[in-house]
């Protein structure tokens, strides 16, 4: 569509204030951003919508009509809500760029334009389908007449008799029809996530197909940020945000469907990504407490200050909640070969993907989660209000092994043979002064996950408590001279003297330094295993009644 035909759509509220000559562009997509430099999600041709958040003094705005020129985009369009008056250093950078600017009316919503946009750029020409498209306005409101991407599934159903389903990329139910049978199952969920990660790391347009015994499912993926979904969009490197993108399902073959249902197919999931980008503006709230919160902690602030931050957060994040919940930390590093990718930002929008019940439909679970990014890991805070009235000790909360096994076969495909996820899980806590040993806690369990072999891992607070997961830290080189100092004596006394010092060790040690139950499992007579035990200490210079002798002998023969 042309630049002009938004011009003349008197509904949209759109005002032109330079670029004239310039309303015979061609409009491809529609995009709204307050981001500084949104050009990493733009592919050209966009209209693109900014409240002017970014816009704190006449300086930012020749950097930020740059970047758009550079980008290929259509127009410019500023809304006046935030400010008023549209910037007049805005208005002349536009000018000296020659891109076209528009101002819209405070009382239209951005979301109106995206809906008209996406309706005639991608369903105009299908006839009754654009009907359809027509129709999924209420998916736009906030009222009654709304409902989110649930609303668009019923329609797709009743109009087109197409059953569909958004899915995260760790394979939870989104969102599905309330009508038209019962939901996928979780099996089912978990390996079409896995099937479109595996597709879109190869680097295939969508929608990609999978047969799953006699049922044939197309995956189309939705793109938040205004990225284009189409097989128009320009070529990036997606691993910035394959875990992150939901995705739709439908029961259906699209390999032998007319380009009119597929563009209202696509034209589909950009309705379903504004509900995304919504939900991604909300999160900027939470995601500053969070940073605020892990600041002070990292800090070494003083407890009081930490709870009156918390005490903040709480209500945002558990509305109506009467008193502050308990708190648990994750932990996530996401990281790539070669490592010239920042996966702090990939491991951010994954925690707030994952960190929700698996059984839990919709988006709004994940509002409860604040997550920050700090270098290269991930951070998130999730509130346990269950946990008050719970009797103590109870295991209640995230738990490592059951997170891990919700994500993994997903995220294994979505991180190819070329990246690697580790998770670490603190226990609870329920006041400020425990929230810097859980930031540790979580921490540490991640480097044991780290440890460990397999493309995604997690560990948690209950696997700390024993020292042998801490060896794998040990360098390699420390680790053989340490055995080596301790054991080859007995190894080579073994060797040639066809002596057993090494099961007696490990026998010794196993029974707790009792010499009459290692005698006894050893057949052997009290006298020998002390003639034994006695060759050890004279050939390694170590005391088997001290406990730091007992301590060492252990670690090396399991580090052996």
């Amino acid at each position: 569509m042309r630049l002009r035909a938004l011009l003349d759509t008197d509904a949209l509220g759109l005002r032109l204030l330079g670029g004239g000559d310039e309303l015979d562009r061609t409009v491809r997509g529609v995009m709204t951003t307050d981001l500084r430099d949104p050009s990493r999600y733009l592919s050209g041709g966009e209209l693109v919508l900014t409240g002017l958040a970014w816009h704190r003094d006449a300086t930012d705005s020749e950097p930020f009509v740059r970047l758009l020129v550079g980008a290929g985009v259509a127009a410019l369009a500023a809304g006046e809500a935030e400010l008023g008056d549209i910037p007049e250093d805005l208005v002349v950078a536009c000018a000296r760029h020659r891109l076209p600017l528009f101002a819209v009316n405070e009382s239209v919503a951005f979301a109106a334009i995206t809906e008209h946009v996406v309706r005639q750029v991608s369903g105009e020409r299908a006839g009754d389908l654009a009907a359809v498209v027509d129709r999924h306005r209420r998916m736009m409101t906030s009222g009654p007449a709304g409902g989110g991407p649930d609303v668009v599934l019923d329609l797709l159903g009743s109009d087109l008799d197409l059953r569909a389903w958004v899915l995260s990329p760790a394979g939870r139910l989104v969102a599905g029809p309330k009508v038209g049978g019962p939901a996928l199952p979780a099996e089912l969920c978990a390996r079409l996530s896995a099937e479109h990660l595996a597709a879109t790391r190869t680097g295939r347009h969508g929608p990609h197909r999978v047969a799953v015994g006699t049922t044939t499912y197309s995956l189309f993926p939705i793109s938040s940020a205004g990225r284009g979904t189409g097989t128009g969009a320009a070529a990036r490197d997606v691993r910035g945000t394959v875990l992150s993108d939901w995705l739709l399902a439908v029961e259906a073959d699209a390999g032998d469907w007319p380009a009119e249902r597929l563009d209202l197919l696509y034209g589909v999931t950009q309705l379903i990504a504004v509900e995304r980008d919504r939900r991604e503006a909300a999160r900027t709230v939470r995601r500053r407490l969070a940073q605020e919160v892990l600041e002070l902690v990292q800090a070494g602030a003083a407890p009081a200050e930490i709870a009156a931050r918390l005490r903040v957060a709480a209500p945002v994040l558990l509305p109506g909640l009467g008193s502050a919940p308990h708190w648990q930390v994750v932990v996530a590093r996401v990281e790539w070969d070669g490592g010239e990718m920042d996966g702090g930002p990939v491991a951010q929008a994954l925690l707030e993907e994952i960190l929700v019940d698996p059984r839990a439909t919709g988006p709004e679970p994940s509002d409860r989660i604040a997550v920050a990014h700090t270098g290269e890991e991930a951070i998130a805070l999730v509130p346990l209000p269950a946990l008050s009235s719970e009797p103590a000790g109870s295991e209640s909360g995230i738990h490592a092994d059951t997170l891990l096994a919700a994500v993994r076969d997903p995220l294994t495909a979505g991180l190819d043979d070329d990246g690697r996820l580790t998770l670490g899980v603190s226990a609870a806590v329920h006041s400020a002064e425990g929230l810097r040993g859980a930031l540790e806690e979580a921490r540490h369990a991640r480097r044991v996950a780290a440890a460990r072999s397999g493309r995604v891992c997690a560990a948690g607070h209950q696997e700390l408590a024993s020292h042998v997961l801490l060896l794998p830290f040990v360098p390699d080189d420390v680790r053989r001279a340490f055995t080596a100092r301790l054991l080859d004596p007995l190894r080579d006394y073994d060797r040639r003297h066809r002596a057993e010092l090494i099961p007696t060790l490990e026998a010794f040690l196993e029974c707790d330094g009792s010499w009459t139950r290692c005698a006894a499992r050893l057949h052997l007579h009290v006298n020998t295993l002390r003639y034994r035990v006695g060759r050890i200490e004279q050939l390694t210079s170590r005391d088997l009644s001290r406990l730091e002798d007992k301590l060492d002998f252990f670690l090396a023969l399991r580090m052996s």
